[in-house]
């Protein structure tokens, strides 16, 4: 589902490197849990960036145009924070609303949900950041400056930071908030990110990590694109207990097996209260607009972001389609406006509009 490119490996951790690193242990001597994205947010993280040398001249303007969108759109509900770099920051100025705070940062790209940290809280209200030690998806994309996003987010957010002891990317976890996770074994269980760590290990870890009780591990796709099949383009939890999954109709794409593979699953499952999913589906889109179309492209509904009061949406121009992503998404959240915007530009990187935003709970830090 999730086709972002193949881009040029560099400049950060290699992967020898940080897998002979010792990663650390799970700080135990405070107990955090994962928010779920529905609770309230203080303000949303995001990047404006666009590298020509990543995405190519003529995809500048257009890329940071919806990036634009994005932020204005979530900004009518709450605060955004921008991480902005300085050959930016004039554009960024004249394009972004009022409520979009403008932070100075270079970055390498603007995948903030797999470069910013995942936050968390403890049980006496502290936030903690988890910085995920994100390398480049595996090493397949320079990350010199985005290996340092998660910290550098963390000390903004005047939060408590994690050190994870594995390596993974936010948008390949998914939590309930109540103690379940869905997670990708495509993604984490893969010698590119965790060579030396077993499934069991790995879920021991991440259970200590987040606050977790259960772990639902779908299988994913490795090697398809750069994130190996992130779990935020096939599975997300819309309250505990309700899930809404990807579903693709088209037989010659690698993901007509990949989904069915993952309902099955999910429909089998029981959260960490022992109760069964309540499984909806979003088919994806059959057709999309052609301008920004190429082998990268990621028509995925299943990619957008829960905000206060709000849920961001794609919307691809498949009529039926988008209209069945809408009814879905205003039955499964039926206290917040839906909004659907065209974020094709990004979307011909592989992405979509919750790969672009990382939520900062409101807990134990100002708004301002």
């Amino acid at each position: 589902m999730n086709r972002r490119r193949f881009l040029l490996t560099s400049a950060g951790l290699s992967l020898a490197g940080l897998a002979s690193r010792s990663l650390p242990a799970v700080n135990s001597s405070t107990n955090w849990w994962m928010p779920d994205e529905s609770a309230p947010h203080v303000r949303t993280w995001m990047g404006f960036v666009c590298d020509r040398r990543l995405w190519g001249r003529r995809m500048v303007r257009p890329v940071l145009r919806d990036l634009a969108l994005i932020a204005n759109t979530i900004a009518a509900h709450e605060p955004v924070w921008m991480l902005t770099p300085a050959k930016h920051m004039s554009r960024a100025k004249r394009w972004c609303s009022k409520n979009v705070r403008l932070i100075p940062m270079e970055l390498d790209d603007f995948w903030v949900r797999d470069t910013g940290p995942v936050f968390v809280a403890s049980d006496d209200d502290q936030l903690g950041a988890v910085n995920l030690n994100f390398n480049g998806w595996g090493n397949k994309q320079r990350h010199g400056q985005d290996r340092f996003v998660a910290e550098r987010i963390a000390e903004l957010a005047g939060a408590t930071i994690v050190q994870a002891p594995f390596v993974g990317e936010g948008g390949g976890i998914e939590v309930d908030g109540a103690g379940t996770a869905i997670i990708t074994e495509s993604c984490f269980v893969n010698d590119n990110r965790n060579p030396e760590l077993t499934r069991e290990e790995l879920t021991q870890r991440l259970k200590a990590t987040l606050g977790l009780r259960k772990i639902i591990w779908l299988p994913g796709i490795k090697g398809m694109d750069i994130t190996d099949g992130h779990t935020d383009f096939y599975a997300r939890f819309t309250a505990p207990g309700t899930v809404v999954a990807a579903l693709e109709q088209d037989p010659q794409s690698y993901d007509y097996d990949v989904t069915r593979e993952h309902l099955s699953i999910l429909r089998d499952a029981t959260d960490a209260s022992g109760e069964r999913l309540s499984v909806h589906t979003l088919e994806a889109p059959r057709t999309w607009r052609a301008r920004y179309d190429n082998q990268d492209f990621a028509p995925g509904y299943v990619n957008y972001y829960v905000v206060n009061g709000a849920v961001i949406a794609p919307e691809f121009g498949d009529p039926p389609r988008d209209e069945q992503c809408r009814e879905t998404l205003k039955l499964l959240y039926p206290d917040r406006e839906v909004i659907q915007i065209n974020i094709d530009a990004i979307a011909s990187g592989g992405g979509g509009i919750h790969c672009t935003t990382q939520q900062q709970p409101e807990i134990g830090a100002s708004s301002d």
